[in-house]
């Protein structure tokens, strides 16, 4: 068993009795007469507060003021219901129908292709060269054993060979000779104005009627009213002591220093905790808080790597504040806990992403911890 001793700010202290057997002694002891195996936290206690009832205003006293309307009186008045005017009346225009000549398709010319034409002619064309070679000869009746005494070397010329091609010559190459397409004229019909529009200006005289009308005959007043103030009973929280006592709280020696497993197990893509969490919290955690009132807790939630990494650290962190409002709501100080989503940051084993892995292997990547921070 570890000895935690911290300077500037104390988080855990922890001491056992078998290892006070066989460490140096310390400034001060968790108990006078400590039991083997009995482990303890050294905590801060936190600040005492007590509820006070007070009454407060809610609604000043304040002033209504009751107005009494103004009186009237009918009177007659003769007034112009229509403003003499002048209307302008418009006469259209007048228009005349005419033809006007165009060029409906312009002259051009196509242009008419004209085939080279060609002469017959004769060519000789050498097949063969002129060559000329030694050839060797044995006389007939050679009196010689040996037929080599008898041979004869000739020179023989060959003469060459030709063979007349009949061929074509171009006479005259391919041209164009023009054919002229003549001008086509046709007209269409416009209209033109033959009397413009204009505007004729016409007097409208004015009308009138007799209308009746209210006036002020008493003007309107007002009285005033008195309405109390509206006061309301209030609780407000007052501290009673401070804390930042050092103690000693005794606690499970296999929480101490260690991050312990909180088996909840939650809905798919959910913080809320079913019935089953609940009784596991009270289990593990709201107990042990109520019975040592001085520890702090830090909720810690994972996630397994399937969806999107800020999606599981979002998760993970709501999961993980459900825990801790689930024990405020049971009477624990919300300045004891701490909640922390950790998403897929601290996988258990190889299922990271992209990794195909059985959903039991995930199932141990989707855990709640828990861990003494003071």
């Amino acid at each position: 068993m570890k000895i935690f001793t911290l300077t500037t700010i104390v988080l855990v202290g922890v001491i056992s009795y078998a290892t006070a057997q066989s460490q140096p002694p310390v400034e001060e002891a968790p108990t006078e007469s400590p039991s083997p195996g009995k482990c303890y936290v050294k905590c801060i206690t936190p600040d005492e507060f007590q509820d006070e009832t007070v009454t407060v205003i809610v609604e000043p006293e304040y002033s209504v003021l009751v107005t009494y309307p103004a009186t009237y009186k009918t009177v007659e008045d003769r007034v112009i219901i229509k403003e003499a005017s002048k209307e302008l009346r418009y006469v259209p225009a007048v228009y005349e129908t005419i033809e006007v000549p165009y060029i409906s398709k312009e002259e051009a010319q196509n242009l008419k292709v004209i085939p080279a034409s060609f002469g017959d002619d004769l060519e000789e064309v050498e097949t063969y060269p002129m060559v000329g070679r030694w050839e060797y000869r044995i006389l007939e009746d050679c009196p010689s054993v040996d037929k080599e005494d008898c041979m004869v070397a000739c020179y023989v010329e060959y003469p060459s060979k030709s063979e007349t091609v009949p061929t074509q010559t171009l006479v005259a190459d391919a041209s164009t000779a023009p054919i002229p397409i003549p001008e086509e004229n046709a007209t269409y019909k416009k209209q033109v104005v033959r009397t413009p529009a204009r505007m004729e200006e016409i007097e409208i005289p004015a009308e009138y009627a007799t209308i009746t009308r209210q006036v002020v005959d008493q003007p309107a007043r007002t009285e005033k009213e008195v309405v109390p103030a509206v006061t309301k009973t209030i609780t407000k929280t007052v501290l009673v002591n401070k804390g930042g006592m050092t103690v000693w709280e005794e606690v499970d020696c296999e929480l101490v220093g260690n991050i312990n497993l909180l088996p909840i197990l939650y809905e798919l893509n959910s913080a809320r905790l079913t019935p089953e969490s609940e009784d596991i919290i009270d289990e593990h955690l709201l107990a042990l808080m109520e019975d040592s009132p001085a520890l702090r807790i830090e909720i810690m939630s994972h996630t397994d790597s399937r969806g999107s990494d800020d999606y599981n650290m979002s998760l993970s962190q709501q999961r993980a504040q459900s825990v801790v409002n689930y024990l405020v709501n049971k009477g624990i100080s919300r300045n004891r806990l701490v909640a922390k989503g950790y998403g897929e940051t601290r996988l258990i084993n190889k299922c990271a992403n992209g990794v195909d892995c059985p959903e039991s292997m995930h199932h141990e990547n989707r855990r709640t911890e828990f861990r003494i921070i003071q």
